[in-house]
């Protein structure tokens, strides 16, 4: 059996059973755990499946799809420019989303230390020969696979970072930064209060918009990554307000690769 007509039999299954260890997968496709193992760490990269101790599974932000969410190319550009700020032997943390996501997956090959309270985050980076991964501990939010509350944010305390890059559910001139869930929003606060600074990563459609729970202003915001949609008076007026912006360029033509998730 060809390796690529492995992986499709290999999410086929995923998408049949919802998660599966790697010695049943072994089992069915009559290969070795090794083998099955190599073919997930490379869906895995691609964000075709998520990795699970001992197996894999299609979760859900592994199984949605560009058509899905409009907002992906976006993400991925904003996720390439965010990691050209990223330096070699800093520590950083990364807060949950779609658009973390997509930072974390521009990360395989560097050399940093990771604190993150998400797990799709955190199986994206494990096993990655150059980070040093923590994972703060909590309960996990259904979903958007994070982890909140008391044991996270206690967490937060004992630790520290360089600079915090996270996901935003709303930036607006005049509000701040906001998102839709009181839990999130304590711990991007934690993570921010740990981090010496900030990079917010938040395509087009976020800005000037209004969620109900306020995380905090912009004079917490050090750096903006936003994409070449973004009204150039909004991206203004974030400047005036000492904010770095920066836009990320449009996503290179495609060379044969494809991804499925930001």
């Amino acid at each position: 059996m060809r390796e690529a007509e492995r992986r499709v039999r290999l999410v086929e299954r995923l998408r049949a059973d919802g998660r599966s260890s790697i010695v049943d997968l072994a089992d069915e496709l009559g290969v070795t755990p090794s083998t099955v193992r190599r073919d997930l760490q490379r869906l895995s990269r691609e964000g075709r499946v998520i990795r699970t101790y001992g197996g894999a599974t299609l979760g859900e932000p592994a199984a949605r799809s560009s058509s899905a969410d409009p907002a992906l190319p976006a993400k991925r550009a904003i996720a390439r420019e965010a990691a050209s700020l990223v330096h070699d032997g800093t520590t950083i943390a990364i807060g949950s989303g779609t658009t973390a996501l997509a930072f974390a997956r521009e990360l395989l090959d560097r050399r940093v230390t990771v604190i993150t309270n998400a797990l799709d985050v955190a199986t994206t980076l494990w096993d990655r020969e150059g980070i040093e991964l923590i994972v703060l501990g909590g309960v996990v939010r259904p979903r958007m696979h994070s982890m909140l509350g008391h044991l996270a944010e206690l967490a937060s305390h004992e630790l520290r970072a360089d600079t915090l890059f996270m996901g935003i559910g709303a930036v607006s001139v005049e509000q701040g930064l906001m998102n839709d869930s009181v839990p999130e929003i304590l711990i991007d606060r934690a993570l921010r209060r740990m981090s010496r600074t900030a990079v917010v990563l938040a395509d087009a459609t976020k800005l000037e918009r209004v969620e109900p729970g306020f995380v905090f202003g912009l004079e917490e915001v050090d750096v903006l990554v936003t994409d070449a949609s973004a009204p150039a008076a909004v991206l203004a007026t974030l400047r005036d307000h000492g904010v770095d912006v920066r836009v990320a360029r449009d996503e290179p033509a495609s060379n044969g690769r494809t991804e499925t998730h930001g």
